[in-house]
This record gives structure tokens, sequence and C-alpha cells, in this order.
């Protein structure tokens, strides 16, 4: 499977999903490829801390951006038994270049009216792509949503209004614990202490893909 998390707006939290997912891959025993293809490299230079703090090479991470992104994962794919691709932040070769060869893409969305309205511009970028990639699956998820409000309700209604993108009805708060294991280099899953309804909201999300967790099932 290869799975793509992306959004043309910055600031949806897309780089935090991409390492909690291809660890929890990882940690399932899938062999797992992560694909840095963000101009920032966050990714990546995740990767590095992690190694630092935790010494742990649980899955392999490269960059790759437009073109060569697209011709490299058409080679890498047999290789690994998932890739985890990390663009986007605004509309890029890279961004386009993962839709044609991706096989799920996933859209995290603020809870904001702006950063909902964002969608109709990912939405044109998937119409091109599936005249290329026409097996491309399209889900959008709520992602730093507030913990209390109405906002992720009214978000939630508008998202689910998109024709061909499936919205994931688990939404993920806006929590320290994130911010706190990306800092100690580590997943959400793995962090100490434990952040349980961050865990179960992630896990939610990964069991849309049939990603599983060891001791989460």
């Amino acid at each position: 499977m290869i799975l793509t998390v992306g959004n043309v707006k910055g600031g949806v939290g897309k780089t935090t999903l991409a390492i909690n997912i291809t660890i929890a891959a990882a940690d399932s025993g899938a062999d797992v490829l992560l694909i840095d293809g963000d101009e920032q490299g966050t990714a990546m230079t995740f990767t590095e801390l992690r190694q630092q703090k935790t010494g742990k090479t649980d899955y392999t991470v490269v960059s790759l951006k437009g073109v060569a992104l697209r011709q490299q994962v058409r080679k890498l794919a047999p290789k690994y038994d998932m890739i985890v691709i990390d663009v986007g932040g605004r509309d890029t070769g890279s961004f386009r270049a993962a839709l044609t060869v991706t096989d799920i893409l996933l859209i995290p969305v603020l809870p904001r009216t702006f950063d909902v309205w964002a969608l109709d511009q990912v939405a044109s970028l998937i119409e091109e792509a599936r005249e290329i990639n026409d097996a491309l699956q399209v889900y959008s998820v709520i992602n730093s949503a507030d913990p209390v409000g109405r906002d992720n309700e009214e978000a939630a209604k508008l998202l689910s209004e998109h024709q061909d993108i499936t919205h994931i009805s688990q939404t993920i708060v806006r929590r320290k614990a994130f911010s706190n294991s990306v800092a100690a280099g580590v997943g959400i899953f793995e962090l100490q202490p434990r952040d349980r309804k961050a865990e179960k909201e992630l896990t939610e999300v990964l069991h849309t893909f049939n990603v599983y967790r060891n001791d989460i099932k």
C-alpha cells in the first residue's frame, strides 16, 4: 500500500500524522518506507532525531521531490510492504507527482472555514490525478481539533459533502502529547506517560487503512 498524507494548506499536522502512521505500521511488523516529499524536510529531520534519541531504525526514510518522487516510488514499491509519503503545504510538483502513484490520499483538515474551503483546491488536483491514477482513494480527517465546540461538527458536515472524498468520522484532537512525542523522537504510542485518548483517536484512523498496532487491535 502507498499512502500519501498531504494538503495544499500548511499547518494542518500532516507530518505528525505521516510519521505516526509509519511508526505504527513498522511496529506491526511491516517493512515501511517513509518518503519526505516536503521541501521543509520535517519528516527527515524527525527521523534523524528519532535515531539519535532512541537508536531505533525501524523504518527507512528517503527524501524525494517532483518527478524523481514519481519515478522512484514505482521502482521502490515492490520492495516494501507499505510506503508513506509526506507532501504538501501547498500545490507543488511533489504533491502532484505523489497523487499519480499513491493508492490512498489522506487529507488532514483543521476545523476552520478557510481550511475546509481549501479542500476545493485539493479536489481539483485529485480530479486531474485520476486521469492517470483512476484507482486513487481519498479520505479527509479533522486534525488538531479543539476538544469542545461546534467547529468540529460544522467542519465534518462540510467535509462529508465532498463527492469522491470519504470523510473519516473520527476526529483527532489537538493534544500536547503529539508535540511532546515529536520532540522526544517517538510516536504517540511510544510516549510515556501514555495519552490513551490520543492513542484511541489515531487508532481509529489507522484502522481505516487496515494498519494495526500490536497492542491495540
